[in-house]
């Protein structure tokens, strides 16, 4: 990654500071109470207040927090606006704060009818359709015992409540803020409809949590939607943001360091998930339930904390494989889908060698990615 990727920046802003990383674009971190710890938001200085890019969590620290950066950094003009990249709890946490203090709401559609549908969708016990998904992927058992009678996790535990009412941006649009025109290009895969802001008039990318520059997105599939293809989408947004990814670009992403060097970044990206579907299919010469997968998928030892996140993603990577013609599924013990790759079923049928079956014919009408 030294070739092809910098850092300018070494350390982050402590909470409750900033650090200015281009004229009138302030660099903050947040805090959120899991294995990744931080969320970055941006502040960007329109003259007699600020637009912001993504909040943080709904907590009282988080508010508290932000209290001081009003005060401090930003000098204690006020927020007007507020730009959510896409739809999950730690970008749009606290805009519904926002707006209660007059704030504007700028986001794609689908990011706002997510937030909202997934706010007003408080549940005390898992539903009969989650549980089902989660023995769909092949959650291991305890796990699915203990999860299938806790209170499981709500939107509206982190989510300020979010008003009617919102600003829409989407593919083309061109949103001035900072001082500067921002082109709106959209990617999906990590969220549906995420929006990242490409700088017309200086080298600067806010990716949100589209491209990240020490860890892959997570691509998951959700109960939600069962027969998403999270990666073919993501893969398909990385090679259509490439052509216009420079390497002098600065990206400011939603976790970790800035960095430059973009067009190496979405290379890189790219190449590791088709690698990893390539060990995937291998892995599956015998016939196995996604939460089989995770040794091909991210060699390392997943514990309790990553395993949620896991299991949605090895599910997204056997369907996108399925999707593809390179794996088949077929309905397994304790209603787990069981996947297996597609040239491996056909060296057990007798007359595979006289139909000539090869992978390559398979994927030829293969969605793309």
């Amino acid at each position: 990654m030294a070739e092809g990727l910098r850092y300018p920046f070494d350390t982050p802003p402590v909470p409750g500071a900033a650090r200015e990383v281009a004229e009138g674009v302030l660099w903050m971190r947040l805090p959120l109470p899991m294995k990744l710890d931080h969320v970055n938001v941006y502040a960007l200085d329109d003259g007699d207040g600020w637009t912001l890019v993504d909040t943080g969590m709904n907590s009282k620290l988080a508010r508290g927090l932000w209290d001081r950066l009003l005060a401090g950094p930003l000098a204690g003009r006020p927020v007007r606006r507020v730009v959510v990249t896409h739809h999950h709890p730690d970008h749009v946490g606290l805009a519904g704060w926002f707006q209660q203090q007059g704030a504007e709401l700028v986001t794609t559609r689908t990011a706002w009818l997510f937030a909202r549908m997934l706010q007003l969708d408080a549940q005390e016990t898992p539903p009969p359709e989650q549980i089902a998904f989660w023995q769909r992927c092949g959650m291991a058992p305890e796990i699915l015992a203990r999860r299938s009678g806790e209170r499981p996790f709500n939107f509206a535990d982190c989510v300020y409540p979010l008003p009617l009412g919102f600003t829409r941006i989407a593919e083309g649009d061109v949103l001035r803020a900072g001082g500067r025109d921002w082109d709106i290009r959209i990617g999906h895969g990590h969220a549906p409809e995420h929006a990242t802001l490409w700088s017309r008039d200086d080298a600067l990318v806010l990716a949100g949590d589209q491209v990240l520059s020490t860890i892959s997105s997570n691509l998951g599939v959700y109960a939600t939607e069962p027969q998403a293809d999270p990666v073919g989408d993501w893969l398909t947004s990385c090679e259509r943001l490439l052509p216009h990814a420079r390497a002098d670009h600065l990206v400011l992403g939603g976790h970790k360091l800035p960095f430059t060097g973009l067009p190496f970044r979405l290379r890189q990206l790219i190449d590791n998930h088709h690698s990893a579907l390539d060990r995937l299919e291998a892995h599956l010469d015998q016939p196995q339930a996604a939460g089989d997968c995770f040794a091909p998928l991210f060699k390392r030892r997943i514990g309790d904390a990553e395993y949620g996140l896991a299991l949605v993603e090895a599910m997204a990577h056997c369907q996108h494989l399925h999707l593809t013609g390179r794996a088949t599924r077929q309905p397994g013990p304790g209603g787990a889908w069981l996947w297996q790759a597609s040239r491996a079923c056909d060296s057990l049928r007798p007359d595979a060698a006289s139909e000539g079956v090869t992978p390559s014919a398979k994927s030829a009408n293969s969605r793309a990615g």
